[in-house]
């Protein structure tokens, strides 16, 4: 299915791209915003680009990373490219939570694939993250580019608070697979089974038995999936995050991970300080750049 080029924007050495097209997986057209790097417009550039995706988190579009990351900057440094997901299904049509409350429904989809009704009809969102989207661009972008993208193989997964949370999720179900070569995460919440945010999302979406949320809390995820690759996760959280005691619990990773093959492998920074908006993921944007650059094979 082709997209449709919604708006470009030179911005950097390159062009943000913010392109729509219809999704079979979620019944719907979805937004997202692909940026392209100065090396895919240099005549003299002839190695392929890895990717690097980035999950938003609860109330985001494809715009705010976009806008207020600075992820450009870096992918231009590196030579990466950068897609910018949806964070759920929208439009008139889209079950949304009937409280009208922020953290659940339209922009919280939790990136997962909804068992529920009426959310099982839309919300499948890990199944387009995962697998429909990087098709449909990797198709796209041969058939319409002689530069080579690389939005299947050589890549690498971000994201920040809920988008954090998907991002180690996806991480690690796909790790036998070899799916992502590089996970980090801003903030993240690393085990939702155990908090409000992630209980109340997979009451809605899944069921209450909790052991059908298992499959989708990396703090359940890490203790069976074995690091064969002797991988490092990088995580940054701030000190001064409002959500960090009830909804993020970040040590709790670090407690789920003793005595397995990641306990180690999880390199946690603690920023003093910082709190959970945009000012503090662009601050360490560029520590996640370069991590994401030396496992992506580009320094």
């Amino acid at each position: 299915m082709s997209f449709k080029v919604r708006q470009e924007i030179a911005t950097c050495g390159g062009k943000l791209l913010k392109l729509s097209h219809f999704s079979e997986l979620i019944g719907l057209s979805m937004d997202v915003n692909v940026y392209l790097p100065k090396q895919y417009y240099s005549k003299d550039y002839e190695k392929v680009i890895p990717t690097v995706y980035y999950l938003s988190g609860l109330t985001c579009s494809p715009d705010n990373a976009s806008e207020k990351a600075f992820w450009q900057f870096q992918a231009d440094k590196y030579g990466f490219g950068m897609v910018f997901p949806d964070t759920s299904p929208r439009g008139d049509s889209v079950p949304d939570d009937p409280e009208k409350s922020w953290d659940f429904g339209i922009a919280a989809s939790f990136y997962v694939n909804a068992t529920k009704k009426p959310y099982d009809k839309h919300y499948m969102m890990y199944d387009y993250i995962h697998k429909e989207l990087p098709v449909l661009l990797d198709e796209h972008f041969s058939e319409s580019s002689t530069k080579k993208l690389d939005f299947l193989d050589n890549v690498g997964i971000t994201g920040h608070s809920m988008g954090g949370y998907g991002a180690l999720t996806g991480f690690l179900k796909n790790y036998d697979a070899n799916r992502y070569k590089s996970c980090s995460a801003f903030a993240p919440i690393v085990n939702p089974s155990s908090v409000p945010w992630g209980q109340k999302a997979f009451k809605g979406y899944l069921s209450d038995d909790e052991n059908d949320w298992d499959k989708y809390d990396p703090c359940k995820l890490i203790k069976r999936i074995t690091n064969t690759r002797n991988d490092m996760i990088l995580i940054h959280q701030g000190t001064k995050d409002p959500f960090l005691k009830d909804n993020l619990k970040t040590d709790l990773l670090t407690e789920a991970s003793k005595n397995t093959s990641w306990e180690g492998k999880i390199d946690i920074r603690y920023a003093d300080g910082y709190d959970h908006s945009y000012f503090f993921v662009s601050t360490f944007v560029p520590d996640h750049a370069r991590f994401h650059a030396k496992n992506l094979g580009l320094i």
